[in-house]
C-alpha cells in the first residue's frame, strides 16, 4: 500500500486530496497547523477506510525545525513516502504593491515558497535514495501572469512553477516524477483567508460563475499520481468553464 503526505490538509484542496487518496486505497499522512480539524479528518478516514490508513502530524510548514522534527519522528512503517503533495499555501490581501502589508508578504513568501522548499528538502532525499516517488506541487493560474493587486501572491506561485520545473530537472536521472497542478477559481476558504475573514467580500469572488471545488482538484491530483510509472504529468492547468486565465472571468 502506497503512502502519501498531504500538507495543509485541514481544509480546501488539501483536505479533499487527503480524502481522495484515502478512498483510492492509499495510506495518508495529513499535516497542518490546526490540530482539531486534522483530528476530525483523521476520525473520518479511520471510520471509513480503516484505523491504519491515516497518520496525523501537527506543524506549520513555515517552522522549518518543527517540520523536520515532525517528519523525523514518523514511525518506521510510515517513513517511506511515495507521494508528497505540497499543498500548504495561501493568499493574503488584495492591495496595490506600493500599499501592501509587510506581514502579509512575509507570510505568503514563508508559506508558499519556503514552506514548500522545506518539505521538498525533507522528503525528497529519501525518494531519491529509494529511486521511487512523486512530488505534486499545488501552484496556481496566478503563477502564469500577474493580475491586478495580486502582485506578491502571483510572484510566489510563479516561484512554485520555477521550483517545480527545477526539481524535475534535478531528478531526471531517477525514476521520480514531479507534477505541477495549477488551479484557477476554486471555492474554498482561500478568499476568506485572503480577506482576513471578511465573508461578504470573499463570497463576491465567486458570484456569477460556477467555480471549481477542492474535490475537482483532488481528482486531478490523484489522476496524476496513478498514471503509469513511465508517464510523468508535468503540468496541469485547471480552470472553471467561464474562466480564461487568471484575470478573465465571465460572470452572469
Amino acid at each position: 500500500m502506497k503512502t502519501v503526505m498531504v500538507t495543509g490538509a485541514t481544509s480546501g484542496i488539501g483536505k479533499a486530496c487527503a480524502l481522495a487518496f484515502a478512498k483510492a486505497g492509499y495510506r495518508v499522512i495529513i499535516t497542518g497547523r490546526r490540530a482539531g480539524l486534522l483530528q476530525e479528518l483523521s476520525d473520518w478516514i479511520r471510520g471509513e477506510c480503516g484505523p491504519d490508513r491515516v497518520y496525523t502530524l501537527v506543524f506549520d510548514v513555515c517552522d522549518r525545525k518543527g517540520a523536520e522534527e515532525a517528519v523525523s519522528g514518523l514511525p518506521e512503517e510510515w517513513k517511506m513516502i511515495d507521494v508528497l503533495v505540497n499543498n500548504a499555501g495561501l493568499a493574503l490581501g488584495l492591495d496595490k504593491e506600493y500599499e501592501g502589508d509587510y506581514q502579509d508578504w512575509d507570510t505568503m513568501i514563508d508559506t508558499n515558497i519556503k514552506g514548500l522548499l522545506t518539505m521538498t528538502r525533507t522528503i525528497v532525499p529519501g525518494m531519491v535514495e529509494r529511486n521511487h516517488g512523486h512530488v505534486i506541487n499545488i501552484g496556481s493560474v496566478a503563477g502564469d501572469a500577474a493580475y491586478a493587486n495580486g502582485n506578491v501572491y502571483c510572484a510566489t506561485k510563479a516561484a512554485v512553477k520555477s521550483i517545480t520545473d527545477g526539481l524535475r530537472i534535478d531528478v531526471a536521472h531517477t525514476a521520480l516524477r514531479v507534477t505541477l497542478v495549477k488551479p484557477g477559481l476554486v471555492e474554498t476558504n482561500f478568499s476568506k483567508v485572503r480577506f482576513h475573514g471578511d465573508e461578504k467580500r470573499a463570497d463576491n469572488v465567486y458570484k456569477g460563475i460556477k467555480p471549481l471545488t477542492g474535490e475537482d482538484i483532488a481528482e486531478v491530483v490523484v489522476y496524476a499520481a496513478q498514471s503509469p510509472a513511465h508517464v510523468q504529468i508535468a503540468e496541469i492547468l485547471v480552470l472553471a468553464t467561464h474562466q480564461a486565465n487568471g484575470s478573465v472571468i465571465v460572470r452572469e
